[in-house]
């Protein structure tokens, strides 16, 4: 009896200690993000303003993107900044579609590309650079923009962002709202996570002075780093965070414009949404598996100022989903093997039932509290109604949810380049009034 009992004690000590181990890993690892909360309610972003205007490239990578691209076009040419210094390139990457020509009836130049084996953005931009410096060798850019063919941008964008660079900045991410919020949970999920990185990652990393990391699209790099660089050298399934690594190891700091305001349409359908988060969590776990190390070793071995900026983005790429997932698979594994009667003790299945159920219960009110807290702070930048930013709140927390089961098919799935239909036309004019929160 007494031996039984002892062994139940020694299963239950196992999996408590565990579970504690985990809660106490996030405790430690992520609670310096509630501290970037506390900093934008309670600081003002810094405002940059220009001494002069620079010259400017955009890249635009776009692959059968005949339907959005001329929004995007329109916004460029409708921009408070002098035409003659943005010079606009689109790379027509294998594409089927009227893209090419639709790009260049609206003035961009236009560079075609058909690669079936180098198949992703990364490399497309790599085209398109190396096409620009042979063909345009004397065009003098001073830094590169890349936009994806949906984006739509505020009439001032280039105005704040060439202000950012006027102050220095070797490279800048942007303020990335949604143009389709209003379109069903899933877009409204989208849109909800990337006002959340720009208010409360990304303008806390600002306001603080570390680096920042650009996502995706809305950003600029400076010609001088993609010239040492040879090109577009970042070729990982998230080219962006990629970059973002390599720039913070090297000392590199990404700043943000809270005032540049691109407008991104997120998917609408599970599957789409599914295929490029699945391409994110497996492009993270490459990120992560290539450029961990260096980070770790420049929290300790960076000059001062750059330490933090390693940390930062290291607690970014860390797979803290996939150390959840182990967490919930071996608690469920202890409770199959409770309920199968392989396991004689009720208490450590117990155990497991009550740290399943607190691990998810806490990730949803967690998730919840953000979805409120960001919803309510950019209350009038989101473009929805008062009932879809309201559900919003509710259905925020079960997209979150939904990455559970993508991170870990990621871990086993080879995943592959898959473009995201964008199919959503809008009247740029609706695009140029300034709704935003600094």
């Amino acid at each position: 009896m007494f031996e039984q009992l002892a062994e139940a004690m020694a299963r239950l000590s196992f999996v408590d200690t565990f579970n504690f181990c985990v809660f106490l890993a996030f405790t430690c690892c992520y609670t310096y993000q509630l501290f970037y909360v506390f900093v934008v309610l309670t600081r003002r972003a810094p405002k940059c303003t220009a001494e002069r205007d620079h010259r400017f490239a955009v890249l635009i990578a776009a692959r059968n993107e005949a339907t959005v691209i001329g929004d995007l076009l329109c916004s460029i040419k409708a921009q408070n900044y002098p035409q003659d210094m943005i010079d606009v390139f689109v790379i027509a990457d294998n594409c089927t579609d009227d893209t090419a020509a639709i790009a260049r009836s609206e003035g961009a130049h236009v560079f075609t590309r058909f690669n079936k084996e180098k198949v992703g953005k990364g490399y497309a931009l790599d085209h398109g650079l190396k096409s620009i410096w042979r063909e345009f060798p004397d065009a003098d850019h001073e830094a590169y923009f890349v936009f994806d063919a949906d984006n739509v941008l505020d009439a001032d964008y280039f105005r704040e962002m060439n202000a950012t660079f006027d102050n220095g900045a070797k490279a800048s991410t942007s303020y990335r709202n949604s143009k389709n919020f209003d379109s069903n949970w899933i877009s409204a999920g989208y849109g909800t996570w990337f006002l959340r990185e720009a208010k409360f990652l990304n303008q806390a990393r600002l306001t603080l002075n570390t680096s920042c990391a650009v996502s995706g699209t809305g950003f600029f790099i400076s010609a001088d780093i993609l010239r040492a660089a040879g090109g577009w050298k970042w070729h990982l399934l998230t080219e962006d965070i990629e970059f973002s690594a390599a720039s913070i190891i090297d000392g590199v700091r990404i700043a943000y414009c809270p005032t540049a305001i691109l407008y991104d349409e997120q998917p609408t359908t599970f599957r789409d949404s599914w295929n490029q988060r699945f391409r994110w969590a497996k492009g993270f776990y490459q990120v992560f598996g290539r450029y961990s190390g260096r980070l770790a070793r420049g929290i300790f071995t960076n000059p001062r100022g750059r330490r933090f900026a390693c940390y930062d983005m290291l607690m970014t790429l860390a797979p803290g989903m996939l150390l959840s997932i182990i967490a919930i698979t071996l608690n469920a594994i202890i409770l199959v093997l409770g309920v199968t009667g392989i396991m004689s003790t009720g208490i450590a299945v117990m155990s497991s039932v009550s740290s399943i159920f607190f691990c998810l219960f806490n990730y949803i009110m967690f998730m919840f509290v953000f979805g409120v807290l960001t919803t309510f702070v950019e209350w009038n930048s989101i473009r929805a109604t008062t009932a879809r930013k309201i559900g919003s709140m509710f259905t925020f927390p079960f997209f979150m949810l939904t990455y559970i089961p993508i991170a870990l098919v990621a871990l086993v799935k080879k995943a592959t380049w898959k473009p995201i239909k964008h199919s959503i036309s809008v009247d740029v004019s609706e695009y140029s009034e300034r709704t935003i929160s600094a």
